[in-house]
């Protein structure tokens, strides 16, 4: 069997800065983290290994630095990884990216699962992993809570709704997006970062992964990025005092001058 799980560097904390000109979030140079979303899919990953056999890989694209990424899931026990970097990609929307992803997929070749996180902190918009299968033209499946069994080709699982679950079974090969109800990812160990901080990383440019070009990056993004701002709230209070019945009444004045009441 062969895992492929897509994970994605983002900033971390809410300090993001945006370039004023192109409205994109500056990564180079940023202190970034794993996705967390996709931490819980690189565990998955590792435990449909240990459960069922087979390989895993991990993939990414981004900057340069995204390799620590790459290295960072190495360390929890993924098998092989792939960095996706070309000034090529640079602007890609979900489709754009979701497109770069399935070439390399492809590349890779004879994957039975492909795992993603439900969604990313900088985005959120949990795109990008049902763009990978239908760029791929197979089934896939969000919000998976449980991997249930994987048998004879036919995949099971368990689908957390807002009031309820699904249990849901398909054909291998499949993409899911995962929530943060499926595991608890490991802690990397002494062994895995010593091999982490050896292995090469192969780098993937997009003369690497054929397709078409046009559809790389920001020109093959149809959603642009009119205008980013950070949104301000004020708060206003006032001190009252005086007796009690007094202050009743003023308060309840005071609600009904904000619409409150």
């Amino acid at each position: 069997m062969k895992i492929i799980v897509c994970i994605k560097q983002v900033p971390e904390g809410l300090d993001v800065k945006v370039d004023p000109e192109t409205k994109r979030i500056l990564r180079e140079g940023v202190k970034s983290i794993i996705n967390p979303y996709d931490l819980y899919a690189i565990e998955e990953g590792i435990r449909l290994k240990e459960r069922f056999g087979g390989e895993t890989w991990v993939i990414s694209m981004g900057p340069p630095q995204a390799e620590s990424a790459i290295r960072e899931a190495i360390s929890m026990g993924i098998d092989n990884g792939i960095l996706l970097s070309d000034r090529k990609f640079a602007g890609s929307d979900t489709l754009a990216t979701s497109y770069t992803l399935s070439l390399a997929i492809k590349k890779i070749g004879d994957f039975d699962i492909i795992i993603c996180g439900r969604e990313t902190l900088d985005g959120s918009t949990g795109q990008v992993g049902p763009g990978i299968a239908e760029h791929l033209g197979i089934t896939y499946i969000t919000y998976v809570s449980k991997i249930v069994d994987i048998k004879e080709n036919e995949f099971e699982c368990v689908r957390l709704m807002e009031d309820h679950y699904e249990v849901i079974k398909t054909k291998l090969p499949v993409l899911i997006t995962v929530t943060k109800e499926i595991n608890v990812p490991r802690i990397p160990s002494l062994k895995n970062m010593i091999r982490a901080k050896k292995i090469e990383i192969p780098i993937w440019k997009a003369e690497n992964l054929g397709g078409d070009e046009s559809l790389f990056g920001q020109d093959g993004s149809p959603t642009r990025v009119i205008d980013v701002w950070t949104q301000t709230i004020k708060k206003e209070g006032r001190k009252i005092e005086g007796e009690p019945e007094l202050l009743a009444e003023e308060i309840l004045n005071e609600l009904k001058k904000i619409g409150v009441l």
